[in-house]
């Protein structure tokens, strides 16, 4: 078969299925709770294969191979195993209290969780405003999927930005959290397969050694601390900063929510082995930036990596542009699957727990959903339109101020039994947000992770200390 041929079918082949899923999660959304969360009546194995794919999207197929490509071992070391720790972490600690109050009180959304919780609407509120922060990350699957499509067909990045985002948007509109997650579980099967083929086949690369291939790029580029990164430099930035700031990042609205999507308890085990066992093999994606560099590959934006060593490696023959065609379609398929979940919890976000509460007269929760889902994406295209030069430092220095200003209040409300004066998560969740905002654009601190982790530990001191002052005194 033409390559050309094939591309085109395939692609049409792929947006007919997901289509198809689409209209079927259609007929099972009548309210904003399915919208938001589904009736609870999905398998955990399908949950842990959507939250999965949820957290690697573009991020791990797309962008951070790039830092990789730059900056060495250190930031594989970074993403790969810090950041794969801190993910099973927070979902061993957090998944079982997390469900519980979340049943309780029919939470659908972390705002609406942390109301049910603290008994404020004041804070939820807050929280609610601040998981706006999301939309930076919005705004790096956009510009990461776009890249991909100018590797794939003639266009330039604005138009395939703009087909990116009618495509995603027009899907999620139909189907909610069922559009969402069953088109997650397509595409995280086809993530696993062509994690599989890229990693297996580039792996010569490495010429049977491993590090003395690292080794013959720099002796810094194959050192676990990079002492000429300007980014992952030692201890701190490459395992602490990517443990703790991974960790707090599980409590992002389109991933600690997906814990809501169980049945009950009993299928907490199962959820969390599928999430963190294919969560793992997802960060095996990040070894691109290591074909890319050893290859030779001359890659003058850092974001542009994955595509560029896709296009030299497997193009040049009809089965090598048939492969490329299938790569691509689902490293599309990675960016969107976390980017329809961030549009579903914010949408979901927005309606029960800003709107709402407001609302005086009786109004068509799951319409309005809908409504806000558009403004989500005229919102992104306009941030997308002229991005940043590295998309990966932008989207992380808003998605790391959500995650620090998170932590404290979600772990708290979790494993804390007792009541909690609303001034301890409140002062914790400012100190950690500003912190990091703080160290990152004005104390000259240029790796988000590192700001953030600092964020995150000035949080939890402030929080513990607020426990020992207001703890209960025995008579």
């Amino acid at each position: 078969m033409d390559g050309e041929v094939f591309k085109y079918a395939l692609v049409a082949c792929y947006v007919i299925a997901i289509y198809g899923l689409s209209w079927v999660g259609m007929r099972r959304t009548h309210s904003v709770e399915s919208f938001s969360i589904g009736n609870k009546d999905m398998h955990p194995v399908l949950i842990g294969i959507t939250l999965a794919a949820s957290i690697s999207s573009t991020a791990t197929f797309v962008i951070n191979p790039g830092f990789v490509y730059v900056h060495g071992l250190s930031a594989f070391l970074h993403y790969g195993v810090a950041g794969s720790l801190g993910i099973a972490a927070a979902f061993l600690v957090l998944t079982r209290g997390f469900l519980r109050v979340g049943e309780t009180h029919q939470a659908l959304t972390i705002p609406g969780w942390i109301f049910h919780r603290y008994q404020h609407r004041g804070l939820s509120l807050f929280f609610a405003c601040l998981n706006l922060l999301s939309i930076t990350f919005v705004v790096l699957i956009l510009v990461g999927c776009s890249l991909l499509v100018t590797g794939l067909f003639p266009v330039d990045q604005k138009t395939a930005l703009v087909g990116v985002l009618l495509f995603v948007f027009s899907y999620v509109l139909m189907g909610g959290t069922y559009a969402h997650a069953y088109t997650n579980t397509i595409q995280g099967l086809m993530m696993i397969g062509v994690t599989g083929l890229i990693v297996v086949g580039g792996w010569h690369h490495f010429d049977g050694d491993v590090m003395g291939s690292l080794r013959s790029v720099g002796v810094d580029y194959a050192s676990a601390f990079n002492p000429s990164s300007s980014l992952y430099f030692d201890l701190f930035s490459v395992f602490i900063s990517g443990f703790i700031v991974t960790f707090a990042l599980m409590m992002q609205p389109h991933i600690l929510t997906k814990v809501l999507y169980l049945r009950s308890e009993r299928d907490i085990g199962l959820f969390i082995g599928t999430t963190v066992g294919v969560g793992a093999i997802f960060m095996l994606m990040l070894l691109i930036g290591f074909y890319a560099r050893l290859s030779g590959l001359e890659v003058e934006s850092q974001d542009a990596v994955v595509r560029e060593y896709l296009l030299s490696e497997f193009s040049g023959s009809v089965w090598g542009d048939i492969t490329t065609t299938f790569v691509f379609i689902t490293l599309l398929a990675a960016g969107m699957s976390t980017l329809d979940g961030i549009l579903v919890s914010l949408s979901a976000m927005v309606v029960n727990d800003i709107a709402k509460p407001f609302m005086t007269s009786p109004t068509d929760g799951l319409a309005l959903s809908r409504w806000v889902l558009v403004a989500e994406g005229i919102l992104g295209l306009a941030l997308a339109w002229n991005p940043p030069p590295i998309i990966g430092i932008f989207a992380q220095k808003g998605v790391y101020g959500l995650a620090a200003a998170s932590v404290v209040p979600v772990v708290f409300g979790v494993l804390l039994k007792r009541p909690i004066p609303l001034w301890v998560v409140f002062s914790s969740a400012v100190v950690g947000l500003c912190l990091h905002l703080g160290l990152n654009l004005f104390a000259g601190v240029a790796n988000p992770a590192i700001s953030a982790a600092w964020g995150i530990i000035g949080a939890f001191a402030v929080g513990l200390a607020g426990l020992w002052v207001t703890r209960p005194v025995s008579p």
